[in-house]
């Protein structure tokens, strides 16, 4: 679909699979950051300032190619759930979405030797009450350690818990595929 070569600087299988189901060639190469929050940035530059941390990681070694990074945070009444510790946290951040509405927001980095194009997109999911013993089966069952507000819409817990979402699923899933793919035909 594209003549430049795509590197993903993300280590994410969900990301992966999603720009492979849209077609596009790309290579994976895992930017390994800490993604340090810095204060006083509001939640859209927090995802664009950590995709430009792990942009900026891997920029040397792809001179020629397009790099792709990206992050995702979960925001409630402004306030960022990023991954949880263990049980206990990814418990305490179910119960605090259960019957709330939330946004889901990636910030991209697109960038090509000086050329960059940043951008963030915002998923409005919509939770209904969870149970404790529907979290506790998730969170024994599916391990959600690694995924910012402690769960992924394409498992159980989204399956039984979303009500509604407003914008892109795929962003939730942890890249606004759409939006990536318009901005790389743009190019």
């Amino acid at each position: 679909m594209f003549d430049k070569k795509i590197i993903l600087g993300s280590a994410s299988p969900r990301r992966a699979d999603i720009l492979k189901m849209a077609g596009v060639a790309f290579d994976v190469y895992s930017a390994d950051v800490n993604e340090i929050i810095k204060e006083n940035l509001s939640p859209e530059a927090v995802t664009i300032d950590i995709a430009q941390q792990k942009m900026q990681a891997i920029k040397s070694k792809f001179p020629t190619d397009i790099i792709l990074t990206s992050d995702t945070v979960v925001v409630l009444k402004d306030e960022i759930l990023g991954k949880p510790i263990g049980v206990a946290g990814a418990k305490a951040m179910l119960q605090k979405i259960s019957g709330n509405m939330h946004e889901v927001i990636t910030g991209v980095v697109l960038a090509q030797g000086d050329k960059e194009k940043t951008f963030s997109v915002t998923t409005k999911v919509y939770f209904k009450s969870l149970s404790n013993s529907d979290i506790d089966f998730y969170i024994e069952n599916y391990q959600p350690f690694d995924k910012a507000g402690s769960y992924a819409i394409q498992e159980f817990i989204g399956a039984i818990g979303i009500e509604k979402i407003e914008g892109d699923y795929y962003n939730v899933v942890g890249l606004p595929v759409s939006k990536v793919v318009e901005e790389l035909r743009n190019w």
